[in-house]
């Protein structure tokens, strides 16, 4: 069984989800959400808990048992991107060459966009090549409110 629940954050309302005690989603929503979202589990506190944390400047890395659905390319991106470190980034070919496919950098972008647990898989750390904030599912005005909370807690 899948569990929601919405959590309010600096950032906006992030919609959790949680299945066999894994977080399978976290995503910012900006729209009123008619889905059942009132279904608090020990798991799902404890994933707020750690997002507080975060959010605050005290959590700078995740203990969270994590399930994104995707494909074995995705996954391969998600793992490396939990590996940028907090308040750093790394560009699309970084991610492409940490994953040993240097000319996947477009397909690594895509793979970012697909990701289904923001803030936690850290895809808000990816930038272009060229140092400027590219993509971001939320906008990039949010994308430089993750960094900048980064920044100013390191």
């Amino acid at each position: 069984m899948i569990f929601r629940s919405i959590m309010n954050t600096p950032c906006g309302n992030i919609l959790l989800e949680a299945e066999n005690d894994q977080l399978i989603g976290c995503r910012f929503i900006f729209a009123s959400s008619t889905t059942n979202t009132n279904q608090e589990t020990p798991f799902l506190q404890n994933v707020k808990k750690q997002l507080e944390e975060y959010f605050s400047g005290t959590r700078k890395s995740f203990d969270i048992k994590l399930a994104p659905a995707g494909t074995a390319f995705q996954q391969s991106v998600w793992q490396a991107l939990q590996k940028i470190p907090y308040g750093q980034t790394a560009s699309y070919k970084d991610i492409a060459e940490k994953i040993h496919n240097s000319k996947a950098f477009r397909a690594v972008g895509m793979a970012n966009n697909k990701n289904p647990i923001a803030i936690i898989i850290p895809c808000h750390r990816v930038i272009g090549s060229n140092g400027k904030l590219v993509g971001y599912a939320g906008g990039l005005d949010l994308k430089q409110q993750l960094l900048e909370l980064e920044q100013n807690n390191l």
